[in-house]
């Protein structure tokens, strides 16, 4: 008796999320199927370009400049200890490019965005608007999901160039500053040990996190209802589901792309 209640609690958990995994898949594949047959309202696109990819340099900005200079201040024990002073700007290219600046970029795009992008279409879907569109015979996937979806996609990538660009920037400054390690031999270093696949993996990271961050935060917008409290509960859901696929995409996707 004691552990039935627990273990049914447990159950539903899993036949919840296995439910939301299923939606945000098929949202995902209609998504798929109207950009191939570019399907899609190239207005909205730009628009959302503009709030999504413009309107978010700033943040990202600031939090790649922190970024940098957090990456000098905690490697500084360990290189001076070992003498490889030298190897700072390969070390904070290395760690900024492949991992930490696709994950902290993407997690504030998600809080910025997507929960904005949630809110948006979870006001509408309370407020009979998607239904609206459907009677006039306008497709609400490729009206409302499709450019969001494409626009977070290219703007993320985007985002994160620029982010990395100013992290290592910050970096080679706080190295100079602290370290004594002039910008010659930190961007020597940087640009002899890191390849080409080594950029090309935070922006495929990137695009992956802009597609889980747009589909996710899009489904649970449209699933929205019982007012505003619903909309309360789809912002929390889309930024919380964002942050756990990130996450694990990432796990995964470090494994495949080396």
């Amino acid at each position: 008796m004691g552990l039935g209640a627990p273990a049914r609690g447990v159950g539903r958990l899993f036949v919840l999320a296995a439910y939301e995994v299923g939606g945000v898949f098929l949202l995902l594949m209609q998504v798929v199927g109207r950009l191939f047959r570019l399907d899609f309202d190239r207005l909205e696109f730009r628009r959302c370009l503009l709030q999504m990819g413009y309107r978010s340099v700033s943040i990202i900005a600031a939090t790649a400049f922190v970024i940098g200079i957090i990456l000098v201040i905690q490697a500084f024990v360990f290189v001076d200890r070992y003498g490889l002073r030298s190897q700072l700007g390969w070390g904070s290219g290395f760690v900024t490019i492949r991992e930490l600046g696709p994950v902290l970029f993407a997690l504030m795009f998600s809080g910025r965005v997507g929960a904005y992008t949630a809110a948006e279409l979870g006001t509408m879907q309370v407020t009979d608007q998607v239904d609206g569109l459907r009677c006039l015979a306008i497709d609400p996937i490729a009206y409302l999901v499709v450019p969001r979806f494409a626009a977070m996609v290219l703007s993320l990538v985007a985002l994160t160039i620029i982010g990395n660009t100013i992290a290592l920037f910050s970096a080679s400054l706080v190295g100079q500053i602290m370290m004594d390690v002039d910008q010659h031999t930190f961007w020597a270093s940087l640009l002899e040990m890191l390849t080409p696949w080594d950029y090309l993996t935070g922006v495929f990271k990137a695009a992956f996190f802009g597609g889980i961050i747009a589909v996710t935060s899009c489904h649970f917008g449209l699933i929205a209802s019982a007012g505003a409290p619903g909309v309360g509960r789809a912002v929390n859901s889309s930024v919380v589901a964002s942050a756990i696929a990130i996450f694990v995409v990432d796990f995964f996707s470090t494994f495949v792309l080396g």
